[in-house]
């Protein structure tokens, strides 16, 4: 397999990755077991390295990008994302162990729960200032204003 075929297999293999995770990530917005945050930032991973449209179009997604924006560039998220995220958690794992009578899958739920919470608990919170700045930037990014490249 020479060079050229190699590259194009290896970014269509990254799309197809990139828009596996982008919607299983999707799904974690509703289904806490599934991690949005990393699945969101694999998803920017395989995209930079495959598809500027693609790329383009994730930083630019009215949901997604600022949030990718935020976790990439200052490595934080808003208190309120946090807070959110850790509120609709609980009782969705509470509601899953109703659901299902077995104990051993109840615990390893609360011992999942327990792990994410404590992550997002742990991340850095990005203060109202940068909050205030992301939003401008990402609202230019938007309206293709500045380089959708995140420095």
């Amino acid at each position: 397999m020479n060079g050229m075929n190699f590259n194009y297999f290896k970014r269509i293999l990254f799309i197809i990755l990139g828009s596996i995770c982008l919607i299983l990530g999707t799904i974690g917005i509703f289904l806490p077991i599934l991690p949005t945050t990393p699945l969101l930032l694999l998803t920017a991973f395989l995209y930079v390295r495959s598809s500027n449209r693609l790329y383009n179009w994730l930083i630019h997604h009215p949901v997604f990008g600022a949030f990718i924006y935020c976790y990439v560039k200052y490595k934080a998220v808003p208190l309120k994302t946090k807070c959110c995220a850790i509120i609709i958690l609980w009782p969705s794992i509470l509601f899953s162990i109703y659901l299902i009578s077995n104990q051993v899958f109840g615990v390893m739920l609360i011992v999942i729960a327990s792990i994410v919470t404590f992550y997002i608990a742990t991340l850095k919170t990005l203060p109202k200032e940068e909050i205030i700045e992301v939003k401008k930037l990402h609202k230019m990014y938007r309206e293709k204003k500045i380089d959708t490249k995140i420095s």
